[in-house]
C-alpha cells in the first residue's frame, strides 16, 4: 500500500539540532570539521547536502548493513534509535550491541515509520534510502528536523578506494564528536589489508569476473565501486574494470571472451549461490572459460562488497581463494 506523506509535520518530530542546505559539492564525500576535531560545531558537505551539526546527533536511525556497522563499529549504539534494512547477519563483534537497538523495518521504512522513531540524524548506506517517491527524500526529511547523510560510496565520481572508505568513517566519527575512534577502527582494518598485501605481493594477478546476477545478462562489478578495488587488493584484476561505473550489464558473450580464471559470485537474494554456480555451469557459452572449466569460484556476501567495515575481511577471504598458496 502507498502511503500517504503527511502535509503538516508530526508534533513529535525531534527539535531541529542543526542547519542545513544544499551546497556545491556533488561528489564529494564526508564531513569536514568547523573546528578542531573532536569540537562543535561541525559541518558535513555531503552528496550535494551540507548540514552544520551543533552537537552530535542523539537519535539516529541507520537505514543499510553497511551504515549500520560503521555506526556499531564506533560505538555508537547508544546514540541509535533504529535500524533497517539488513541484507545479512550483523557481524559477531557487534551483535551485542545491536541487540539493544529497535528493528523499524525489514527493507526500508515508511516516511510514518521512521518519524514514529523520533530521529533526529538517518544515515543511508545507499541513494535508495532516500528515495523520493517514498517520502524519504533528504529535503523532506531536512524540513522535518532531521539531519541526514549518504554512504559516499553513493556520489563519490570516480574510482571507489580504501581512502574513500576511510574519508566516510571519518565522516561519521567527526559528525558524532569521536575522531578518535575512527582513527582506531582504521588502524584495525589497515592491519588486515596489509597483511593481505604481503602475502599476495609479488604473485601474478588472477583474472576475475564478478557475477551478481542476472539470465540475459551478466550484472557484473564495473570499475568504479569498491569492488573493484577490492580485486586489485586481493591479487586479482576485474576483467570488466573497463565498465566506468560500480555496476552494469554484460553479455555473456563478453563474459566468455574476458576469459575470467575465477568467477566471484555475490550472495544475496532468493537465488542461492549453488543456483547461481549451476546456472553459469550450465550455460554453453560459457563452457571455455577458464574459470567455468576448472570449477573456480568465490563467494562474497553482498554486505561485504559495499563501503564499510567488512571490506577488510572480504578482500583477506578473496585473496584467499584467489592465491591459495600464499596463505597455506
Amino acid at each position: 500500500m502507498k502511503l500517504r506523506r503527511p502535509a503538516v509535520l508530526a508534533p513529535f518530530v525531534a527539535a531541529v539540532l542543526l542547519l542545513s542546505g544544499c551546497g556545491g559539492d556533488e561528489g564529494k564525500g564526508s564531513a569536514k570539521a568547523g573546528t578542531a576535531a573532536g569540537g562543535f560545531p561541525v559541518t558535513d558537505a555531503n552528496c550535494g547536502v551540507t548540514t552544520a551539526y551543533q552537537h552530535r546527533p542523539r537519535r539516529a536511525v541507520t537505514l543499510n548493513q553497511h551504515a549500520t556497522e560503521i555506526m556499531l563499529a564506533l560505538g555508537l549504539q547508544k546514540s541509535m534509535v533504529g535500524t533497517a534494512y539488513l541484507d545479512d547477519r550483523i557481524l559477531p563483534a557487534y551483535q551485542s550491541s545491536y541487540q539493544g537497538i529497535k528493528v523499524l523495518a525489514e527493507h526500508y521504512p515508511s516516511y510514518e515509520t521512521l518519524l514514529s522513531a523520533e530521529p533526529d540524524f538517518v544515515y543511508g548506506g545507499f541513494a535508495s534510502a532516500f528515495d523520493a517517491k517514498e517520502g524519504r527524500d533528504r529535503a523532506v526529511l531536512k524540513k522535518a528536523g532531521i539531519a541526514t547523510h549518504l554512504n559516499i560510496e553513493g556520489c563519490t565520481k570516480g574510482p571507489v578506494t580504501i581512502a574513500t572508505l576511510d574519508e566516510e568513517i571519518r565522516g561519521i566519527a567527526r559528525i558524532f564528536g569521536v575522531p578518535d575512534r575512527a582513527e582506531a577502527q582504521i588502524k584495525r582494518m589497515d592491519a588486515v589489508l596489509d597483511g593481505v598485501e604481503s602475502k599476495v605481493a609479488g604473485a601474478a594477478p588472477v583474472k576475475v569476473a564478478v557475477y551478481d546476477s542476472g539470465d540475459k545478462t551478466a550484472f557484473t562489478a564495473g570499475g568504479a565501486g569498491v569492488g573493484n578495488e577490492m580485486i586489485k587488493l586481493a591479487g586479482g584484476a576485474n576483467v570488466f574494470a573497463d565498465l566506468p561505473k560500480p555496476f552494469g550489464d554484460v553479455s555473456f558473450e563478453q563474459f566468455a571472451d574476458r576469459a575470467p580464471d575465477v568467477i566471484v559470485i555475490y550472495d544475496y537474494g532468493d537465488q542461492s549461490v549453488e543456483d547461481k554456480k549451476k546456472f553459469l555451469l550450465a550455460d554453453p557459452a560459457l563452457k571455455d572459460v577458464p574459470a567455468i572449466k576448472h570449477h573456480r569460484f568465490a563467494v562474497l556476501p553482498l554486505s561485504s562488497t559495499v563501503l564499510g567495515v567488512r571490506v577488510p575481511t572480504a578482500v583477506e577471504s578473496l585473496a584467499r581463494a584467489l592465491h591459495p598458496e600464499r596463505f597455506a
